[in-house]
């Protein structure tokens, strides 16, 4: 009988010791932080902080994972943090970069020229942040003789012979897939992909925190108005109007400023080519046309075509324009700032179409045609 409680006894504590040991190697994962981006997530896994890149490509599923870690072994993915010195490839990412205080890490940027900022364009100007060319045709050899830690890659296309090319050499590439995400705050949340890859994930959670409140607090004045103005977008190349689909990042500011958009119920998330007579005979009486392209003057578009005339919008001097607010070499500020700052965007629309309501309020982005 003794025999017999030994045996239970020595595998019941065996069993035991077996448990402990598999729930010792178990994975521990944290809880994703992330509200509204779809593109990336930031988790840790087994003590491990991974920064997961979910869409990158138009029309691809490729994904890619690096681990943030105290070195660099680009064999395993991993990217030393705090990053020491980058290069990036959007203007999208200047901002974010300023905002966390770290754009003195900045030492290289495919065609400076459409860089906005003039805090970053000084640094240009003392020769601190190097033009390497145009993106897609980036000059290898000065980004060679640089040597940053990582280069931020944008790229419409995932066979990108340049970021094949800068692999072989060695130089980490962290793609960035903010340009593809569909709402206003799922891309100015990539402030917090910056905050992982330079260790300031508090100071990126307390800046997208502010633009998220103060988008919501805007977007909240006008949500009872009833009778909302009718919106057209979009402009003309060669015979084709492009205007955004209605479930497009563009229509999501017309429908979170609750505007009329004439296009609302169409589908997709890109743009819709259409002829002219399709768009006059939806949206000739507009109350306005937000977005015309870069014309500046209502001369310059009445001359790209006469029959602009004929719409409402037109002739009671209702359309607006991103091509007024330009940095010092011609840069537009709309394509720089305005993915982190959706609430500034939302704020000129509903300035534009209900000005009451933001009584002290002057425009960032549009402005009139003059």
């Amino acid at each position: 009988m003794k025999n017999h409680l030994l045996l239970f006894v020595l595998a019941f504590s065996l069993f035991q010791c077996k448990e402990k040991s598999k729930n010792n190697t178990q994975t521990t994962l944290s809880s994703s932080k992330i509200k509204y981006a779809k593109g990336f997530d930031i988790i840790n896994k087994n003590g491990e902080k991974r920064l997961i890149i979910k869409k990158v490509f138009q029309n691809s599923d490729q994904q890619f994972t690096y681990i943030l870690a105290d070195k660099s072994d680009i064999t395993q993915n991993k990217i030393k943090v705090p990053v020491e010195t980058v290069v990036a490839t959007s203007t999208t990412h200047i901002p974010m970069l300023e905002s966390l205080n770290v754009e003195t890490s900045l030492i290289g940027f495919p065609h400076t020229k459409y860089i906005s900022s003039g805090k970053t364009r000084n640094r240009i100007k003392n020769g601190n942040v190097i033009d390497l060319g145009l993106e897609q045709d980036m000059n290898t050899e000065k980004l060679l003789d640089l040597q940053p830690q990582i280069v931020i890659g944008f790229s419409l296309h995932p066979n990108s012979k340049l970021y094949n090319t800068i692999k072989k050499t060695g130089i980490p590439i962290v793609f960035n897939g903010d340009w593809l995400e569909k709402t206003p705050l799922g891309r100015a949340e990539w402030i917090k992909f910056f905050g992982a890859l330079y260790n300031k994930e508090k100071e990126a959670d307390s800046i997208f925190s502010r633009i998220e409140s103060e988008y919501l607090r805007v977007k909240s004045l006008v949500r009872n108005i009833k009778n909302t103005p009718t919106v057209i977008s979009g402009s003309m190349f060669k015979d084709v109007w492009n205007v955004p689909a209605g479930e497009s990042y563009f229509a999501n500011f017309l429908k979170d400023s609750n505007l009329n958009y004439t296009w609302k119920e169409s589908k997709g998330t890109g743009s819709l080519q259409l002829n002219f007579e399709n768009v006059l005979e939806k949206g000739k009486n507009a109350n306005y046309w937000l977005n015309c392209g870069l014309y500046e003057t209502k001369d310059q578009l009445s001359a790209s075509n006469p029959h602009f005339k004929e719409f409402k919008s037109f002739n009671d001097n209702n359309v607006y324009t991103i091509a007024h607010k330009k940095g010092e070499t011609g840069g537009l500020l709309y394509f720089e700032l305005s993915p982190m700052r959706p609430d500034l965007v939302l704020k000129d629309f509903i300035k534009i179409t209900n000005p009451s309501l933001l009584p002290n309020y002057n425009l960032t982005f549009f402005g009139k045609l003059k």
